[in-house]
């Protein structure tokens, strides 16, 4: 606890670091307070009266926005659309060639695609809007205060501007500050839900050394996520020597980590946003028994036709995933051009066989563990546990926020390092270390 202490003050020493720290948090606030302006021509506190379906594909929506979603903020649509554009993109990068030879084409590609994917923004944000405004006035109509065709251009134009306004604070926060703005826009949103679960389950249990014994679950389970997100296989690759002028370069023995879980959080996100679809639809039919029924199966995350199917989607979206986004034949073809080597495997095809032999065998447990984390809400739920404080336990939310937390202690790390300082852990386990 004392070296954490430590390292903290070591953290305020830094001019730059203190300011970049400072920087960030003075972004979130602003994010936040953007959370609770309404859109104009909306009552919000008609919008406070009326309950919310969390297991919905609204209330899966308004989980990344920090509630701002269900209050009809400017910043309803958050930076969902940013995300969504730059998925695409890269599902592109495997189909398309204009976007492949982008990928290759170093940081120029790189700004080009930024550039694409901002327009993407723009785009799918304004389509978002419309839905969204059309929700809101069939939906909760007497929150509307004015013409349907005003709202619906007001909507727009708002709603559209603060997805751009929010973009922009998260590059700000990368340029600027310190860990990956938009990662850390999505997870402020997230632990904004966190005090009122926490009040909730306080008020549902009454009992401290029953609130305490899940808190102590909480943080075990929290470590093994930590654990299998830092898990890598390290190939080791072998370079020959060359000499350059009166230099000889090469000769040693690097290592190529392959992650555990290649593939991070999308697989759940996936998954989740096609089991709310049901519950999603069935609301729009209210009178069909079937539709209802479909609901109560994909809406109620106890149920055990939901688990095991939520489970089973897990797993396939993981191996979907990683196939997407790590091309072992890529990673052949740059060692053979760096004059790199797996010892014992030829250069080439080879490779590209044993570096996807390997991927195949260490994602089978990466991803049973991934679709386990994703069901563990249902398991804490049925032991009793408020559904507010449950999402926590596992799923989207506790990958997300492991993930942005590690990547920005990483970046912390290296900072201190870089002056000479310790870091946050003396046994170098932070990968951010060298």
């Amino acid at each position: 606890m004392a070296g954490i202490a430590e390292s903290v003050r070591n953290i305020w020493k830094i001019e730059e670091l203190r300011r970049r720290i400072l920087y960030t948090l003075g972004i979130l606030v602003v994010y936040r307070f953007g959370t609770y302006v309404t859109i104009p021509g909306v009552d919000a506190s008609v919008l406070a009266n009326t309950p919310q379906n969390p297991n919905t594909l609204f209330g899966f929506f308004d989980l990344f926005v920090g509630g701002a979603f269900s209050r009809a903020g400017v910043f309803a649509l958050g930076i969902m659309p940013y995300i969504t554009a730059a998925i695409i993109i890269q599902l592109l990068g495997v189909t398309v060639p204009y976007f492949q030879k982008l990928q290759r084409e170093g940081e120029e590609g790189r700004r080009k695609i930024e550039q694409l994917t901002r327009y993407g923004t723009v785009l799918i944000t304004a389509i978002q809007s419309i839905g969204y405004a059309i929700n809101l006035q069939y939906g909760v109509s007497n929150a509307i205060v004015v013409s349907s065709a005003m709202f619906i251009t007001t909507t727009v134009i708002v709603l559209t501007a603060g997805t751009v306004f929010v973009m922009w604070l998260g590059e700000r926060i990368t340029d600027r500050g310190i860990g990956n703005g938009i990662s850390l826009i999505i997870t402020i949103g997230i632990l904004a839900h966190l005090p009122t679960a926490l009040l909730n389950e306080w008020q549902l249990t009454s009992n401290f050394f029953i609130f305490l014994a899940e808190l102590a679950a909480l943080v075990i389970i929290t470590a093994g996520v930590v654990l299998v997100t830092q898990g890598t296989r390290r190939i080791p690759v072998q370079y020959a020597k060359r000499v350059v002028g009166r230099k000889v370069y090469g000769g040693t023995t690097q290592y190529l980590p392959l992650r555990v879980n290649a593939a991070g959080v999308m697989p759940i996100i996936f998954a989740q946003s096609i089991m709310f679809i049901p519950g999603t639809i069935a609301a729009f039919f209210p009178d069909s028994a079937f539709m209802q029924e479909m609901a109560r199966l994909f809406s109620d995350i106890s149920h055990p036709v939901y688990v095991v199917t939520f489970f089973l989607m897990v797993v396939f979206f993981t191996y979907f995933y990683t196939a997407i986004a790590v091309n072992p034949q890529e990673m052949a073809d740059t060692l053979k051009r760096q004059g790199g080597f797996i010892p014992g495997i030829r250069p080439g095809k080879q490779t590209a066989e044993f570096i996807d032999n390997i991927l195949t065998r260490i994602t089978l447990p990466g991803a049973i563990f991934l679709g386990f984390v994703a069901i563990l809400p249902a398991f804490a739920m049925r032991m009793g546990v408020s559904p507010s404080f449950a999402h926590f336990f596992g799923g989207t939310s506790l990958l997300i926020m492991v993930g942005v937390m590690l990547d920005t202690l990483q970046q912390v790390e290296s900072h201190l390092l870089m002056r000479h300082y310790d870091g946050f852990m003396k046994s170098g386990r932070v990968r951010g270390r060298r």
